[in-house]
């Protein structure tokens, strides 16, 4: 906690950026709200806090943060988190991407990462569309769905992130949506508490760009629908069209693999081989 006091948002965020630059009813700010909620819980003093961002909309809300924040190029927050990890173990750091910028020109950073179980807590917040570059079809695009780039209907399914996080070795695996922010800060919590790398999907609303173009109602009807069977998507079995709800969407740690963190097996390496010169 900070000075022991109970969480206060603004605490953590940088005043005199504001006010910030998110469309009206986006999900992002719930995300960067349960983000900070649960560094707050954890005990993550600020100056011990990294938070390292790519480009798009999630990448842009690092600056907002009133910590140690780095925006980098498209796609490489990811290695660059690695570097500074690797030297400065002492720091929580912590990676906001999109899913273009973690998934498409980042996705072979992704899968490394995962490989290398490196104590990085990734946080990619899924909003289904390149939201700040135009509306353009992203790797997540569900099935069907209207973008600038496919106006008449995406013919790919959504790619299914945590299930090539769980599946590249990823330390922990999670997510959550949006309309339940205690539940999404929970999940957050334990994936900085992990000792490895963790990957945690967010799935976020773009009000602005996806849901008007998809006629997905106004943004209170759009998180709404989270929970219910309104809003179908190309996650679920295999790629089958299934309701986006938790009981065919499965939401909370997904996955846990316990093997060896990366950072600690270089430096135990780099001991040994000092103690032989």
């Amino acid at each position: 906690m900070l000075d022991g006091r109970p969480f206060d948002i603004l605490d953590y965020l940088r005043r005199d950026l504001m006010p910030h630059f998110l469309c009206p009813g986006c999900g992002h700010g719930i995300a960067l709200r349960a983000l900070l909620w649960a560094v707050h819980e954890t005990g993550i003093a600020k100056d011990r806090l990294a938070v390292i961002s790519g480009i798009g909309c999630a990448g842009r809300l690092a600056a907002y943060i009133d910590a140690n924040t780095f925006h980098v190029p498209h796609g490489r927050a990811l290695p660059f988190a690695t570097g500074l990890k690797i030297a400065r173990p002492d720091l929580a750091v912590v990676v906001l991407t999109g899913d273009g910028d973690c998934l498409a020109i980042g996705g072979n950073h992704l899968i490394h990462a995962c490989r290398r179980n490196l104590d990085l807590t990734c946080v990619m917040l899924n909003n289904e569309v390149y939201g700040m570059t135009g509306g353009q079809v992203s790797p997540t695009t569900g099935a069907g769905r209207l973008t600038t780039t496919t106006p008449q209907g995406n013919r790919e399914p959504a790619f299914d992130a945590c299930g090539l996080a769980e599946a590249a070795g990823a330390g922990l695996v999670g997510r959550e949506l949006t309309l339940h922010p205690p539940t999404l800060k929970n999940v957050i919590k334990e994936g900085l508490a992990h000792p490895g790398f963790s990957f945690i999907e967010v799935m976020s609303d773009c009000t602005e760009i996806f849901g008007r173009k998809n006629e997905m109602g106004s943004s209170g009807e759009m998180i709404l629908s989270q929970a219910s069977a309104m809003r179908p998507t190309s996650y679920g079995s295999r790629g089958a069209t299934a309701p986006f709800h938790p009981n065919a969407f499965p939401t909370g740690v997904l996955a846990r693999n316990e093997r060896p963190e990366y950072g600690a097996h270089l430096r135990a390496a780099s001991a040994s081989d000092d103690g032989h010169d």
